[in-house]
């Protein structure tokens, strides 16, 4: 299974390169309106971008605005990484 902590520190790591703010500490609470760099262009580079770390793919409605925060974002991410066999 994998650790909410780990997931987290990634998706900080992806957060800071995509949005280029090493300053970033993301939390569950934060949105879209918590980073004033974050538009819908980098909104796609930031799905892409977890995606590609992550090994997952997300469905045009879970990369849309369906999630309402970066908890939501994190359990979904979660969720699906948690459910795939690792060998």
């Amino acid at each position: 299974m994998t650790s909410t902590t780990s997931t987290e520190n990634r998706m900080c790591d992806i957060f800071r390169d995509v949005f280029d703010d090493e300053s970033i500490n993301i939390r569950d609470d934060m949105t879209s309106k918590d980073i004033e760099e974050w538009d819908s262009l980098r909104h796609i580079d930031l799905i892409f971008a977890l995606e590609k770390e992550f090994d997952i793919v997300f469905s045009t409605g879970e990369a849309g605005s369906a999630l309402s925060n970066v908890g939501e974002l994190r359990r979904l991410i979660e969720k699906k990484i948690g459910g795939r066999s690792n060998g």
